[in-house]
């Protein structure tokens, strides 16, 4: 009976693979849990290989955080937010960053009325990260399992405070500084009726309002849109009559949502109405007239969690400085 016969029957195990490959078991470990610092030949790295592959080797997760401690695994805690496309940019490059480093990136989206069940309940995670504070419910579940590394620091539990992450407030300001540059004084700001971005749209028209009174101009006129019906027109019609000149939006999307309207009007863009995005999408060049937008670099935000991220599973210091934005307004048609 060959081994792989002998093997079929039961989980195959770094002995089976061992003895296959004829070498040790602890030749397996190093070749496959790629262990730094080994003078393993190339030949014999890949007879390991081959014989995991041929007899369906799969290690034991259990048994491996057991002996190391180690799950290798970070829990991202997000909102019930919708994926934008920077932040899918943030989160493919913090996956990337973390496993090249050889840790597995898990995004768990809090959805309100979703399972009660917690993913670091099911999972082991090596850390636990939260965008926005974890609730008092939250702390006493990871405490329970186990998790010993938790961020953001759970002292500044503030249920009241609105979700900055990912939402600068250096966007808004530039748009705000941007259109007022460019001859605007009476501003509105435009966002999609979407309950789930609640908390970022304070945020950002917050911050724009902000710098609006800053620079002695009247709060920007908050309006939900509705991309779905002509409902849009109605209010881009009203800002028009009532005198505003001048549109900040919460994203490019919303962006495009206000420009398509007012070129049904008959309103000339930007001549009648500028319009300034947020976020730099594909949509922002795509469109015509091209849309004014902010950029910011979410890939580097997503290497300096990550970075966040390994010094707290390594006991490091963590990273020196904010994370590095770099938010800049891109000029184009719209404005």
């Amino acid at each position: 009976m060959s081994v792989s016969d002998a093997t079929a029957r039961r989980r195959v195990t770094a002995s089976d693979v061992a003895k296959a490959a004829g070498v040790s078991r602890a030749t397996v470990g190093f070749v496959l849990n790629q262990t730094p610092g080994q003078t393993i030949s190339e030949r014999t790295r890949a007879r390991v290989i081959e014989a995991s592959v041929r007899l369906g080797y799969r290690p034991n997760g259990a048994a491996q955080v057991l002996a190391s401690g180690r799950s290798r695994i970070v829990v991202l805690v997000v909102p019930d937010w919708p994926i934008e496309f920077r932040f899918r940019a943030f989160l493919d490059e913090a996956s990337l960053a973390l496993d090249e480093a050889g840790y597995s990136l898990v995004t768990h989206f809090r959805h309100p009325h979703g399972p009660t069940r917690r993913l670091w309940e099911t999972v082991t995670p090596d850390l636990v990260v939260g965008i926005a504070p974890f609730t008092p419910d939250d702390l006493a579940s990871l405490r329970a399992c186990g998790v010993k590394r938790i961020l953001p620091d759970q002292t500044l539990f503030r249920p009241a405070e609105p979700d900055t992450s990912l939402a600068s407030i250096d966007g808004p300001r530039l748009q705000v500084e941007h259109l007022r540059e460019r001859g605007h004084e009476r501003l509105g700001y435009a966002v999609f009726d979407e309950p789930r971005l609640s908390s970022l749209v304070t945020a950002r028209h917050g911050a724009a309002c902000t710098h609006a009174a800053a620079l002695g101009l009247p709060a920007l006129d908050l309006r939900c849109l509705d991309y779905r019906d002509r409902a849009t027109d109605e209010v881009v019609r009203g800002w028009h009559e009532g005198g505003l000149t001048g549109i900040a939006a919460y994203n490019d999307d919303v962006a495009a949502a206000v420009v398509g309207a007012a070129l049904r009007l008959g309103l000339r863009v930007p001549e009648d109405l500028a319009v300034v995005g947020h976020d730099d999408s594909p949509i922002a060049t795509i469109m015509v007239p091209a849309l004014s937008s902010i950029h910011f670099d979410s890939a580097a935000l997503g290497r300096h969690f990550a970075a966040l991220a390994l010094s707290r599973v390594n006991g490091r210091p963590l990273p020196a400085g904010d994370p590095p934005a770099n938010v800049t307004l891109i000029q184009r048609e719209s404005t």
